[in-house]
């Protein structure tokens, strides 16, 4: 009997740590959308979204029932109302991290400019 009762908790331990992880982003815009790790509950998968309006480009990325999942919905203003004000798509996955984060946009180029910026303030310093 203290096998089975072994084995259980074993197997609980193992279900339990096996919650999905995903990347969140509540809202962002265009392919800058600053994410963080979020663990979801039973039931749930990673999803990104995209979505917007006219040239607007928003995204989202995070944890979503699954009956939820591979969708497209329309986003009201307010939530209580009927006026739609952009739809989303939201894909799912069931790995962890699937949702990946997009690097940065520029993050390089940034880089560079910042580097450039101080070698020209140091060069002044030492002239």
């Amino acid at each position: 009997m203290n096998r089975v009762a072994f084995v259980f908790v074993v197997g609980l331990a193992f279900a339990v740590g096996q919650q999905l992880q995903c990347y969140k982003c509540s809202i962002g815009v265009w392919d800058l959308c600053f994410t963080t790790k979020t663990t979801c509950q039973i039931g749930e998968q990673c999803f990104s979204g995209e979505g917007g309006s006219g040239g607007l480009k928003l995204k989202m990325k995070g944890c979503l029932e699954v009956a939820n999942c591979n969708k497209t919905g329309n986003v009201n203003f307010p939530s209580s109302s009927n006026t739609t004000v952009y739809s989303m798509t939201k894909t799912c996955c069931n790995t962890d991290l699937c949702n990946a984060a997009p690097g940065l946009p520029g993050a390089s180029a940034l880089s560079l400019t910042a580097v450039a910026m101080f070698s020209l303030l140091a060069a002044n310093f030492m002239v």
